[in-house]
């Protein structure tokens, strides 16, 4: 670009600002500098193209070194250094250091001009939001929307109350055309005040949190007996071994005479004891065995859709089930006599159920009205109820789940459910294919509705304390880049990123737009020879 300017007739000083360069630099770029490189590289990276090359490979090993993968500047400087590139590219750390500056001044500028654009030509939509704070190098609000996994908040905070959350959402969904339907998270005060006062949602209680409560009181403690009752049984094996050995002992001996030691009676009540202690064992493997079903079955069952036949759950199934499973689980901690402060996790546990159903009711309720307001054919409005919405629930369920077996046997029972729907002789098909479409995107959206789970922001979380880990600190500035890397440059498998999914809109690359946006890589300085340094003990002339 400099050498075309100065081709057009521009003068030196006029091409080094077009440049952004100092007027140093493009003489010292002009100068033939002597390089170890290969000469063919070396003439390739002479001309523009080279130049331009140079560059993407610096903004890309800042990228992925610094910004996505948590290493420091010197980090770069070892690679161009390693590489060969530092006979092109300056490699020392101040260099280095300014350019990452900049380099994460025009990420976060680009992603707010991206989510800016993007705002602009969304379309309205009622969305749930996952919250929880982090607690590592201070304390951080995080919020995401969990369908998308977009980033709405993630920002330091010096504490976590109604109005913190609440002014904090605020910013987060400035410019962006949504309503907040619901709210996952924990059931921290600051939190319930914040989703059903300040936004007027409803509050999804985070199963996760339920279940922990039901750890905390069985897990532990059903561990201990077990390996209390492993104990036990192995002393009475020992101790009922020990007698059958004695027995053998005094019989291999000549005795005199006298009445001999009444081994069997010693051995049958060893063995009665050491057969106690194996019962005794199996009991309590198998309530730790059971508690552990238990506690995955709260997983199985908090779903508004049964997954073994696919049909609608009403609240009231659910709360029955769900006594069902905390009856079997206090039957198991009478007989273990859990201590009383272990039993008050498990009632903690049992009063959650109640948001559990709520939040069912929630959902068919949110659904029914948004089914209704499309005022369709009877006919087509029951099969959007009864098998459209149905069958791409189960079809999500199945992409959550990590066992290969259910995972085919639900998309199985999604098809079984679809199936009817696509025959031709059904009302659905004589719709046109816009209106299909339509119909499918809103059964989707009442599908990703049901929300049980804050786990995209407990991992987000969990990111940031490695992130922080290697860094001791996060600044404000590179917390705001990790956001942007997060939402719009970060990729799923289908090549998706958080912003195309949240605002159903294709973006331009992140990174391309950086790349146009960063300055030229520096020249690697003419290094200058330094003295030998004469040995301390060097004679001096008289």
């Amino acid at each position: 670009m400099v050498a075309e300017a100065q081709q057009a007739g521009q003068s030196q000083r006029a091409a080094a600002a077009r440049a952004g360069v100092a007027r140093s630099t493009l003489r010292h770029w002009n100068e033939a500098t002597p390089s170890n490189a290969p000469v063919g590289l070396a003439a390739f990276a002479a001309t523009p193209e080279g130049v331009q090359w140079l560059r993407q490979i610096l903004v890309a090993a800042h990228w992925c070194i610094s910004e996505q993968g948590g290493a420091g500047v010197r980090v770069v400087c070892d690679f161009l250094a390693l590489s060969g590139l530092s006979a092109f590219i300056g490699a020392s750390y101040g260099t280095q250091q300014a350019f990452q500056a900049e380099l994460e001044q025009q990420i976060i500028a680009c992603a707010s001009e991206q989510r800016a654009a993007l705002a602009q030509g969304m379309v309205h939509r009622s969305v749930s939001i996952a919250e929880d704070e982090t607690w590592k190098d201070g304390m951080r609000l995080v919020a995401i929307e969990p369908v998308s996994n977009f980033i709405l908040v993630e920002q330091a905070s010096d504490q976590r109350s109604a109005a913190a959350w609440s002014q904090a959402l605020e910013r987060g969904l400035a410019g962006l055309k949504v309503s907040v339907v619901q709210g996952i998270s924990d059931e921290a005060k600051g939190l319930l005040a914040h989703v059903e006062r300040d936004q007027g949602a409803h509050h999804s209680t985070d199963l996760f949190h339920l279940q922990h409560e039901v750890s905390q009181a069985m897990s532990l403690a059903l561990k201990r007996a077990e390996q209390h009752a492993e104990t036990e049984e192995a002393k009475a094996k020992a101790h009922w071994q020990a007698h059958c050995a004695a027995e053998q002992a005094y019989h291999r001996q000549r005795h005199g005479p006298g009445r001999p030691p009444a081994f069997a009676a010693r051995i049958d009540q060893a063995l009665n004891t050491s057969v106690r202690a194996s019962l005794a064992r199996e009991r309590a493997q198998a309530h730790r065995a059971e508690s552990k079903a238990l506690i995955g079955a709260f997983s199985a069952l908090d779903h508004p859709y049964d997954l073994q036949h696919g049909q609608a759950q009403t609240p009231e199934q659910l709360q029955t089930q769900l006594e069902t499973v905390f009856a079997r689980l206090e039957r198991i901690a009478e007989e273990v006599d859990l201590s009383e402060r272990l039993c008050a996790h498990l009632a903690k546990a049992k009063r959650l159920t109640h948001n559990l159903v709520a939040t069912l009711a929630f959902f068919f309720m949110t659904v029914n009205t948004r089914v209704q307001a499309l005022n369709l054919d009877p006919a087509i409005e029951q099969a959007m109820l009864n098998d459209l919405i149905p069958a791409l629930y189960l079809e999500r369920a199945a992409a959550r789940s990590s066992d290969a077996a259910q995972r085919q046997r639900l998309q199985a029972l999604s098809a079984q459910r679809l199936a009817p729907l696509k025959q031709p002789s059904h009302p659905i098909q004589a719709l046109d294919a816009e209106t299909r479409e339509h119909l499918e995107q809103v059964a989707g959206e009442c599908a990703d509705l049901f929300q049980r789970s804050s786990s995209c922001v407990e991992g987000r979380n969990g990111f940031l304390a490695l992130y922080q880990h290697g860094h001791h600190r996060l600044s404000r500035r590179k917390q705001q880049v990790l956001t942007a890397l997060h939402n719009f440059a970060i990729t799923r498998p289908d090549g998706t990123t958080a912003a195309q999914r949240f605002f159903a809109q294709a973006h331009p690359a992140l990174f391309g737009q950086v790349l146009e946006r960063m300055p030229w890589p520096a020249r690697p300085a003419r290094r200058r020879a330094r003295p030998a340094k004469p040995p301390a003990l060097a004679p001096v002339a008289a």
